[in-house]
C-alpha cells in the first residue's frame, strides 16, 4: 500500500475550495433566503447608485456620461476591492471553516430562493385572482402589469424567471469561478447598476456605461444559461431558432434564456409592444409556470456543476503555477 502524497495536498485543497464555496453558498440561499437589507451587500449597491443617479441625470449629455462612467468605475473598483480583501483574509483561517465563511460571503451576491419563490408566487396570486396576480408581478418587473391579462401575467413571469435565473445565479458563479468573490461582486454591482440606470428615458446618457458593461459581463453566462436549461430539459432545439428568438429582443443577452425557455415549453412569451418570443407557440398555463420553475431548479444545479468544474480548474491551475 503506497503512502499518500503530501505534496499532493494544496492542490487537493484547491480543487476543493470553489466546489465546497458554491454548496455552502446555494445550502445557504435555499434554506434561509435573503439576509437581512442592513446586511446585504447589493442592497448598500443600490443606495450608492440611488444616491449618485439623480444627480448624474440633471448634467448635460457629455458630462452625464463621464460621470456615469466615473462613477461605475469607482463603484466597481470600491465592492472589487472589499471581497477581494475578504477572501484573502480569509486564508487565514483553517479548513474548512475558511470555505464556509466565503460560501457566507457568497450567498448574499446570487438570489435562487427569492426568485423561485418569487415567480410562483405569481402563479398562485392569479389563481385567486387577477389583480393579485398583477400585484405580485408587479415585484418581479418594471413594466407597467396594469392592463395585462392572466395569460400576459404568467408569461411575464416566467420571462423573469428565465432571464433572472442567469442574472441571479448563473452570471455570479460563473465570475465567482473565474475570479473568486471579487469577481462576483463586481459582476453584482454591474447588473445592479444596469438595473437602475440602464433604462433609456431619465438614465439615457448617465446609464449608458453601466448598461453596456453589463452586456458585456452577461454575454457568455447568458448563453451558458440557454445551454443549461436545454440540457436539464432534454430536449432538442434548433440553434437557428433559438438565435432567431434571442435577437428579437432589444437586450443583447436577455433573449437567449427567456427564448430557450419558450422553445422548450412550447408556448409564447410577449411583452407587449416589445417582442414576441416563439409566436406559434401555445398560450402559457399553470402547467408551464410549474414545468420551468423544475426546469430552472435542475439548470441551477448544472451551474454548480460548472462552477465547481471550472473552478477546480482554474485553482488547479493557480496552485501548479
Amino acid at each position: 500500500m503506497h503512502d499518500f502524497d503530501l505534496t499532493l495536498l494544496p492542490m487537493a485543497l484547491a480543487w476543493a475550495a470553489v466546489p465546497a464555496t458554491v454548496a455552502v453558498a446555494l445550502a445557504v440561499d435555499w434554506r434561509f433566503g435573503e439576509p437581512a437589507a442592513r446586511w446585504h451587500p447589493v442592497v448598500w449597491m443600490g443606495r450608492y447608485l440611488g444616491w449618485l443617479g439623480p444627480t448624474l441625470t440633471r448634467w448635460p449629455p457629455a458630462a452625464a456620461f463621464a460621470g456615469g462612467a466615473a462613477a461605475w468605475c469607482l463603484g466597481a473598483t470600491a465592492v472589487g476591492l472589499l471581497a477581494y480583501a475578504a477572501e484573502r483574509g480569509l486564508q487565514a483561517l483553517p479548513l474548512p471553516l475558511a470555505w464556509l465563511a466565503l460560501g457566507l460571503l457568497l450567498k448574499p451576491l446570487l438570489a435562487w430562493r427569492m426568485l423561485h419563490d418569487e415567480v410562483a408566487a405569481v402563479e398562485m396570486a392569479l389563481a385567486m385572482s387577477l389583480e393579485e396576480g398583477r400585484a405580485r408581478l408587479q415585484r418581479l418587473v418594471s413594466r407597467d402589469v396594469s392592463t395585462l391579462d392572466a395569460e400576459q401575467v404568467r408569461e411575464s413571469a416566467i420571462e423573469s424567471l428565465a432571464e433572472n435565473l442567469n442574472d441571479s445565479v448563473v452570471a455570479p458563479l460563473f465570475w465567482f469561478a473565474l475570479g473568486g468573490l471579487g469577481a462576483a461582486a463586481v459582476y453584482r454591482f454591474a447588473n445592479t447598476a444596469d438595473a437602475m440606470w440602464g433604462y433609456r428615458g431619465r438614465y439615457e446618457w448617465a446609464g449608458k456605461w453601466a448598461a453596456r458593461a453589463d452586456d458585456a459581463l452577461s454575454w457568455l453566462p447568458a448563453r451558458l444559461t440557454a445551454l443549461l436549461l436545454g440540457l436539464v430539459a432534454r430536449r432538442s432545439v434548433s440553434w437557428s431558432l433559438l438565435r432567431q428568438a434571442a435577437r428579437t429582443t432589444s437586450s443583447p443577452n436577455g433573449g437567449w434564456p427567456m427564448g430557450m425557455m419558450a422553445l422548450l415549453l412550447g408556448v409564447r412569451l410577449c411583452k407587449p409592444g416589445v417582442y414576441t418570443l416563439n409566436p406559434a407557440g401555445q398560450a402559457a398555463q399553470a402547467v408551464h409556470t410549474v414545468q420551468a420553475l423544475q426546469w430552472s431548479q435542475r439548470a441551477v444545479w448544472g451551474a454548480a456543476v460548472m462552477t465547481a468544474v471550472l473552478g477546480a480548474f482554474v485553482g488547479g491551475s493557480r496552485c501548479c503555477a
